[in-house]
């Protein structure tokens, strides 16, 4: 049986050399004064290109698709089934793919697009958020609140009443309810205005980066070690 290294495929040297090599990264975005780098924001994807791609997609992707390219013009990367948006409209990050997954609140649909803004997010809140909407994104660390779903309209739905429930401007049950009245609403040409754009400005500096604690974690498991190096020598032979 080979050993955790061979596992791994990968030698305590090189776990070590990968730590700080994280380590300088960190350190390195630190002292350009922010919280993480966007290289793809640098990037630029031909529109013609991109209309290429979601011309092969299901109907529903490829409608929505269509759409963003239209409005927020040509995407910053791209695959085969995925577009990508940096720092366009209020979005922090954009994300449209040609992969469907199926929601039934607060009607059937499928989810494939996602839109993240900045905003900082409390650790206690997150429970009450993801049981309003199985699809919020919670992305603590980059401090940014997602939503993901089959239209921009509901998207800003989601993240409008996600706000007021950290706000406590809303139990998860009235945010519920209220989700799918401005959902009908909107959908019947009524006023909407939790659709119509975002009620709340995103935020600026509300990345999390958390504690350092990975110190602590290697004296403890250097303790460890001298426990089973001592135990070792003190076993009785027979």
């Amino acid at each position: 049986m080979g050993s955790k290294d061979d596992a791994l495929h990968t030698s305590t040297t090189e776990r070590m050399q990968a730590m700080m090599v994280a380590a300088r990264s960190a350190e390195g975005i630190k002292s350009s004064r922010s919280s993480a780098s966007e290289l793809g924001q640098g990037q630029v994807v031909e529109l013609a290109v991109a209309r290429s791609i979601v011309d092969k997609w299901p109907e529903a992707p490829k409608g929505v698709a269509q759409k963003l390219l239209e409005h927020y013009g040509a995407p910053n990367e791209a695959t085969a089934t995925k577009l990508f948006w940096y720092r366009t409209g209020p979005w922090s990050r954009m994300e449209v793919t040609a992969d469907e997954i199926v929601h039934n609140f607060p009607a059937p649909h499928t989810d494939f697009l996602s839109q993240y803004v900045d905003y900082p997010i409390p650790a206690d809140a997150a429970s009450a958020l993801v049981g309003f909407d199985g699809s919020m994104l919670l992305d603590r660390t980059a401090g940014q609140l997602g939503a993901r779903c089959d239209a921009e309209a509901a998207n800003t739905v989601t993240l409008n009443l996600a706000v007021e429930i950290m706000e406590g401007r809303k139990t998860v049950d009235q945010a519920r309810h209220d989700f799918a009245e401005s959902q009908a609403a909107f959908a019947m040409g009524r006023d909407a205005p939790y659709a119509e754009g975002l009620l709340f400005e995103p935020a600026s500096a509300t990345a999390d980066p958390d504690e350092t604690m990975i110190g602590h974690a290697v004296l403890d498991q250097i303790g460890e070690k001298l426990k089973d190096v001592i135990g070792a020598g003190d076993t009785p032979t027979s």
